[in-house]
């Protein structure tokens, strides 16, 4: 099975990299999570409901909506914090990636085989601009095309492609995480890597953008 996969590029102030990548993760998440199981018999089971938070940024003119879960809040954002450190701490490029999988059984004494069938990653590179006026113009630019990205994420999940058929009850954990209280979520693991310079156009998009919005506000 090939996995679906898309990569979104982005350049970010140092502060900024939790919120985006939270903002985008958290949107699939939402898109790739369902309430708990509930089994009466075999082939027979209810689901429970997923509440919605929204989310203000603080770094960021930016809102967006999360799955009500304060485990699976903390799991993400213990995986997106190691990763903002590392790359504030390093060379000022990386990517993260969120990939969904499921198992397949496997003989004993063999593990079972993880079968990725939807990845999405964010590529950062980051940005030291030069005053108040330009972090502004970030904050606002960067929004906005934050918000085209959520409307694809949207649109994208919309489209009737391949996810894995609904279990029966003994296979639950082959498709979903069953180790969260409130949710269950299809399985997912986060990944990520520093890299040096990576050659990419974005950087020198966003700080030709941030020039011309300040010429204009001259």
């Amino acid at each position: 099975m090939n996995a679906r996969s898309q990569v979104f590029e982005l350049s970010v102030e140092g502060r900024q990299i939790e919120e985006v990548v939270s903002s985008v993760f958290h949107t699939l998440l939402l898109h790739r999570t369902l309430g708990k199981f509930h089994y009466k018999q075999e082939g027979s089971y209810s689901i429970g409901t997923v509440g919605i938070v929204d989310v203000d940024c603080d770094f960021l003119d930016f809102s967006y909506v999360r799955a009500a879960s304060d485990d699976l809040d903390s799991s993400i954002q213990k995986e997106i914090g190691v990763f903002r450190d590392t790359l504030r701490e390093g060379p000022g490029c990386g990517q993260i990636s969120l990939e969904f999988y499921q198992k397949k059984r496997a003989r004993w004494p063999f593990m079972a085989e993880c079968i990725p069938w939807e990845v999405w990653t964010i590529k950062l590179e980051t940005l030291t601009l030069a005053n108040e006026n330009e972090r502004q113009v970030c904050r606002e630019k960067l929004g906005e095309i934050l918000a085209e990205k959520v409307m694809h994420v949207a649109e994208a999940m919309n489209r009737h492609e391949y996810v894995p058929k609904m279990p029966n009850q003994s296979e639950l954990d082959l498709i979903f995480d069953t180790s969260y209280r409130d949710v269950q979520p299809y399985l997912f693991k986060i990944s990520h890597q520093t890299t040096g310079p990576i050659p990419t156009s974005v950087g020198t998009t966003m700080r030709k953008l941030l020039k011309d919005t300040l010429a204009l506000d001259l």
